[in-house]
Formats: C-alpha cells, structure tokens, sequence
C-alpha cells in the first residue's frame, strides 16, 4: 500500500501519518521525491482500511500495489535512484562503464587492461576472482590471490572495483575490498545469500537469471532490499531461448520495462549476452540507445589466450572504439560517462 501526501506536506504531519500507519500494525517507509512524498507501508496491509487514511487533509491517495515488490517498485519511489559505488555514480544522467577480464590471471595482465581502461573511457574495474563455471574441469579463478591483485590493480588507477560473490563464505572479504558486489545470473534466486548481501552496505550488482521473469528478477532485488540494503543495480546479460547460435539472447526490452516497473538503475552486459566480440559494439549502441544506465565489457590484452571466455573479450584498442561511439549516443539522451 502508497500514502501519496499532498506537495509541500510538513515534516510534523507526515510524522503523524507514520504513527497512524504504525497504530494499525503497519511498518511505514517514507520517500521524499522532487515533486512529491510517498509513505509505502510494508507488512500485513488487510488490516488498513484505505478510507481511513484518505479522509486526511494531507493525503492525496492510498493507492494498493499488486506487484509483489515494494521496496524496489516505483511507485514506492518515483524518483530514479542514483547509486553511488565509490564516487561513481550509476543511474540518472550518468551512464557507468565497467570494463576488464573476465577472470583474473596475473598482476600484471590486470594492470595492463585497468590502465588501457581507464584511458578508453571507464569508470569501473571488473575481474573475476571466483569464477562459476559449467564444467568443473574448467579454470576456476584464482580466488583471495586473485581479488587482492583487483583490489591493487583498482587502487592504482584510481578506480572501483567490480568482482562476482559466489558464497556468503567469502562476504567479508568483498565487504572489505570490492566496491560493487556482483551476484551472477547462477546465485540470482539464492535466496540466503541475497538476505546476507541485506545486510551490507556494498552496493549489488544483480544479474539476471538464465531463465527469469521479469517479476523473479526483481523479487531478488526486494529480498536483499528487504534485508536492508537499499543500493540495488541491476543487470540484464541475456537470457536463454531455443537459439543456440549466440550464447544467450539479449533482451534490450529489459531496459524500458524495468524503469517502468522500478527505481532501480539497470546496466547491460553485451558481452555474456552474444558470446562474441563483434556483437559487444552493436549490442552496446543499441542498450545506450534504449536508456541503459551503464554497460559492463569483457576486455582483454590478449583474448586468443583467455582462461576464460576470450571469444566474447574486446582488445583494448576495439573497446576504446565502442566508447566513443557509445559516448556520442549517451549524450543524445541526455547522459555522460
């Protein structure tokens, strides 16, 4: 349930909204926006008779939210939310650009791809420290070893870090050194450890899952909402349908549908999306085009030899081309990198 108040509501009455709203065993939760304020009440609301509070002389409407979600729905919160990760700001006129390794290899590999990076046009570091794969064969990362040369890497270059938690074993440590926890498109409904991740103040970056709704997809943004955490980004990197020729399909509707139905600022992922380096640029275009508020790119000095997913990296040089095609778009719609 929405308490919409009246423009220029006194602090004094929306205090005393909050109290009527908790006589009635409700949990209110105010959000002051530019052009209006908002009461969302959490919990059981079949005891609140809407009329009781609509006969209030600062209560525009009390309007019932049939969505599931609360937290993350707009009309929760009108507003876009802008999330700060380390003085980057994600979301409104901003457009992040994450970029670096698909997994970490060595200090100097990450540095080398941090530095031409940064110079392209990045705001942002990503490396995988802890890498889920489908076979168990395959290279897993190179675990604490691995976030500590991110976390040097980031530190040099003066740039935050992005890395994927796989387990709540290892949280602290995120906690410590990364500055934007990434959870993947596997740990999308683990449910406990989106409540663990409630708990910190590190902003998320949650992918979509192989196979999710749109609905499912923001219910794991509610659970770690939820648990307390309100700095929620989230990232469509493609989805699984009966095409087998690319990887996954990327779905650009995510965009529009996910500012219509939340707050939340959503990034694209082109790079996990095709599965090959020459759809990264043309993918990238077309979600700047469509509104995304960030991207994150697979960069790699050296591809050919990638432990991991070469075929879908950008060479340095190819990435700084997309950003300056990318950097022309965002201004067209009103956002800078």
């Amino acid at each position: 349930m929405i308490i919409v108040l009246k423009p220029k509501t006194k602090q004094e009455d929306i205090e005393r909204i909050e109290g009527m709203v908790k006589e009635r065993g409700g949990q209110p939760q105010v959000v002051v926006g530019s052009e209006m304020t908002v009461i969302g009440i959490i919990g059981d609301t079949t005891k609140i008779d809407p009329r009781s509070l609509e006969v209030d002389e600062v209560v525009e409407r009390v309007m019932k939210v049939s969505e599931p979600y609360k937290k993350a729905n707009r009309a929760f919160h009108p507003d876009d939310s802008i999330i700060d990760v380390s003085g980057v700001k994600v979301g409104g006129d901003h457009l992040a650009v994450i970029a670096g390794p698909c997994s970490i290899e060595s200090e100097e590999q990450v540095i080398e791809i941090a530095r031409a990076a940064k110079a392209a046009g990045a705001n942002m570091l990503r490396g995988g420290a802890f890498k889920p794969r489908t076979s168990p064969y395959a290279f897993q990362g190179m675990g604490s070893s691995g976030l500590d040369i991110l976390y040097k890497a980031g530190k040099e270059v003066g740039m935050p870090i992005v890395s994927e938690l796989m387990s709540a074993d290892h949280l602290e440590e995120f906690d410590e050194k990364v500055d934007l926890i990434q959870i993947g498109a596997r740990n999308m409904q683990n449910f406990d450890l989106l409540k663990q991740l409630g708990k910190t103040k590190r902003p998320i970056l949650l992918k979509r899952g192989l196979s999710a709704t749109f609905e499912e997809w923001i219910m794991s943004a509610e659970y770690i909402m939820a648990a307390g955490n309100p700095n929620v980004i989230l990232c469509e990197r493609g989805i699984r349908t009966f095409e087998s020729y690319t990887r996954n399909t990327l779905d650009l509707q995510a965009i529009p549908v996910v500012k219509k139905l939340t707050h939340l600022p959503i990034i694209i992922d082109p790079s996990h999306a095709g599965g090959k380096w020459w759809l990264v640029e043309p993918m990238a275009r077309a979600a700047v085009a469509a509104g995304a508020d960030g991207l994150m790119i697979e960069v790699h000095n050296n591809p050919e030899k990638a432990l991991c997913d070469g075929p879908q990296s950008l060479k340095p040089e190819k990435f700084e081309a997309v950003i300056k095609q990318v950097r022309d778009i965002a201004r067209v719609i009103g956002k800078e990198i």
